[in-house]
Parts: structure tokens; C-alpha cells; sequence
């Protein structure tokens, strides 16, 4: 079964722009699946991941472009990044766009060999996990990100077709695997994906000695998610140093497993919070790691703020990422209390955003985006309070309410 993506789009503009096109993102989200359901016939079709490919790929790089002639689909082209020096040669000799179909986990060999090797030839295109609507379903219609987020902000109408409980999206997250007809068991997914994640891409990028101490790490990160991230705390609880902590994190980042949303700077006559909040891009995937197997658990536990705050941040980020446009979101806090979980900038304003796990919002929750808008004065647009409810509705002058789903 194949869930048509929002990222189809973007990936068609590129390849009728671009000589070659790079989709990147973590393991398992998809990337393969799109480009051979978009690309299939077209294309030839090629995956470094088989050892022999590798080994001959590694061994005459001419010879086996030779043997794998554009148009054509590099699949998990992280494993032989050196090989990017070749493609720019052939792409210099014939330069019409969308003959070279490149997939890989990001990880830093991986970039950087695209960023020397293919600049200004390669367009660079990250596929996050299934969004709540792909996976329902109804990926979106095929509008530009500045009409999509006009949609969000105007919102009135519930969104419409198969909609997903909250909770069981938390539980499950958005890997497509997971939302298949013959869908494996949850736990026994996870625990793999991780497993193989903690040793192709951690190693692949960083030693790690200790790879228990190492997962000790991911637990407590998870714990963490919808947090202000404190290195100095995080390092002292897993028990290393604070710069292998931070090299940790780059490692989780690179590889799409984490964002790190960074704060909005401007004083508005305040002390600012100047650390960044981490998130998990997969709420699925923290549920896993902190234990959590049941949907009533979910919502209903201490994690259910950050659980929830997690979710609906992962789905803002798709809907800049899945379009191939870099997110432009903050957030903003105080050193006396004051906070707004998500900034998002459009037309020039910053639209404050509230995130509740709460199905039932009251005039009390807009009262930080009140006070936002209040000191922003005309850089500030509508506000948003997403929640777990059913529909749009105004809560109050300049604030609507909005259900999570309808990211």
C-alpha cells in the first residue's frame, strides 16, 4: 500500500529543475517507496545498501556509473559519498535536469560530499516519517507553503475524511511500516529500528564505546522532548561530558531524529531564554523509549503536555519540510514566565501558537499569546491555540482554537 506523500510536489518541481535531486531524511520514512512509486519507470534503480554494489561501487566508481547510466535512482548513496565526485563529472558533461535520483540517510559524510561535490547541480529534499494527514490519507492539496499556512491560520472547517485519534497517533508515530495493512507489532518495531539505528548511522558517524550508555542517552533525551535543553543537566543524569553530549545530539539531529527549535531573540523589554527546546520528530518513537504502550497512558500521564507539544511540532515541521522549504519557527520565553510554545512567521508577522493537550480550551489558555501580542505590538499576527478538540472555533479576540490534526 502506498500513502501518497506531500513531499511529490516539491520532488517534481526539483527534477524539472535540477540535474540531480537528493531526498534525505531518517531511516525508514519513506524515501525509497517515494521515488520508485513517482520515478519507477523512468528510472533505472540501484541500491548501495547490497555489500557487492558497495564493494564495486567503492572499487571503479567509472566503471559502475557505466553499468548504472542516467536517468537513474541511487538508492542509500550515505554509504559511498566519494561517489558524488563522479556524478558531478557526468552531470557536467550533459546537465538536463532530473537524471540523477539520489536517497540517503542524512549523516554528515553524506552532506558534505553533496555540498562540495554537487553544488548549485543538487537539490536537496528531506523526507521526515508519514504526517498525521499522509497517513490518514489525505496528504494536502498541491498548494505553495504560504497558501498552506494561510489555510492553517484561517482555518474554519474541521479537516475533513479519515481522521486519527490523538493519542493513538502519539503511540504509533508516523513510520510508514506502521501504518500498513499487515503492520508489524509496535514494540517489537521500535526496538529494532533503533537497534539498527544505534548501529548503522551512530557508528557510521561517531564512535561510540559504550553503546549502553549511548541508549541511556536516547532514553533520557526522550524524557526530555517539549523541554529547554540544559547540557550541563543532561550530561551529569546519562554520565559523560557535556561536549560528548553535544556531539550526541548533532549525531540525533543530522540523522532527523531530533530538531532543536530554537528561541526568538528580540527583547520586547524582557530577559530572554536564550537555550534552544528539544523535540523528537517522532512521537511513536518517544512513547517507545520512555516506556509508554498504551493509548488511555498517553494522555492522561505527567507526559502528556510535552507528548502532545512534541506531536503538533513534528507536524509544523513537516509542513515546511515536506513542501522543501526550510521551517521558520521559533519559540519564546521569558526568565519571569512568560512563554509561547511556537512562533511562526508569515507575511512579515510572528503568529504565537499554543499547544494543549487539554480537549476542552478556555479563555485562560490564550492568556501567554495574549501577552505575546500585547509586547510584539504590529509584528504580531493571529494566534493559534491547538488542542485536542474537534473543530475551529474563536476563543477569544485574535485567538482561534484549532484542532491538531488540521497542521
Amino acid at each position: 500500500m502506498y500513502l501518497r506523500r506531500t513531499l511529490q510536489g516539491a520532488l517534481s518541481r526539483a527534477v524539472r529543475g535540477f540535474p540531480a535531486v537528493l531526498v534525505t531524511g531518517p531511516r525508514q520514512s519513506g524515501k525509497t517507496t517515494l521515488l520508485r512509486a513517482t520515478y519507477g519507470e523512468t528510472h533505472g534503480y540501484v541500491s548501495l545498501e547490497n555489500p557487492d554494489v558497495r564493494e564495486r561501487a567503492l572499487a571503479d566508481p567509472i566503471g559502475f556509473l557505466r553499468d548504472h547510466p542516467a536517468p537513474v535512482i541511487l538508492d542509500e548513496i550515505q554509504h559511498v559519498p566519494s561517489l558524488l565526485s563522479y556524478v558531478k563529472t557526468a552531470i557536467d558533461e550533459d546537465r538536463r535536469p532530473g537524471r540523477w535520483l539520489l536517497s540517503g540517510s542524512q549523516n554528515f559524510p553524506l552532506m558534505q560530499g553533496a555540498s562540495e561535490s554537487l553544488a548549485g547541480r543538487v537539490a536537496v529534499l528531506t523526507l521526515l516519517p508519514l504526517s498525521a494527514g499522509e497517513a490518514a490519507g489525505r496528504p494536502g492539496p498541491r498548494l505553495g507553503l504560504e497558501q498552506i499556512l494561510d489555510r492553517i491560520l484561517e482555518a474554519r472547517q474541521a479537516p475533513r475524511g479519515r481522521r486519527i485519534p490523538l493519542a493513538r497517533w502519539i503511540l504509533r508515530g508516523g513510520y510508514p511500516a506502521l501504518w500498513e495493512k499487515r503492520r508489524p507489532d509496535r514494540s517489537l518495531w521500535a526496538a529494532s529500528y533503533i537497534q539498527t539505528y544505534l548501529e548503522r548511522d551512530v557508528r557510521s558517524v561517531v564512535r561510540v564505546n559504550d553503546l549502553g550508555t549511548f541508549q541511556t542517552f536516547l532514553r533520557l533525551t526522550a524524557a526530555r522532548t517539549g523541554q529547554i535543553l540544559n547540557l550541563a543537566d543532561l550530561a551529569r543524569d546519562v554520565g559523560v561530558s557535556p561536549p560528548t553530549v553535544r556531539q550526541w545530539l548533532s549525531v540525533l539531529e543530522a540523522s532527523h531524529q531530533i530538531c532543536l527549535l530554537r528561541p526568538y531573540f528580540e527583547n520586547f523589554g524582557k530577559r530572554m531564554i536564550k537555550s534552544p527546546k528539544l523535540y523528537w520528530l517522532d512521537p511513536g518513537i518517544v512513547t517507545f523509549l520512555v516506556g509508554l504502550h498504551d493509548e488511555e497512558a498517553v494522555l492522561r500521564g505527567p507526559m502528556a503536555g510535552a507528548l502532545v507539544e512534541t506531536a503538533v511540532v513534528a507536524e509544523l515541521m513537516k509542513v515546511y519540510l515536506h513542501r522543501g522549504m526550510p521551517p521558520t519557527l521559533w519559540y519564546w520565553r521569558t526568565r519571569d514566565g512568560w512563554e509561547v510554545d511556537v512562533l511562526l512567521e508569515r507575511s512579515q508577522r510572528l503568529h504565537p501558537i499554543e499547544i494543549k493537550s487539554t480537549a476542552t480550551p478556555r479563555p485562560a489558555h490564550a492568556e501567554g499569546l495574549l501577552r505575546w501580542r500585547e509586547l510584539a505590538g504590529k509584528k504580531a499576527g493571529d494566534g493559534l491555540l491547538v488542542a485536542n478538540v474537534e473543530r475551529p472555533s474563536a476563543l477569544v479576540p485574535g485567538v482561534r482554537a484549532l484542532p491538531w490534526d488540521a497542521i
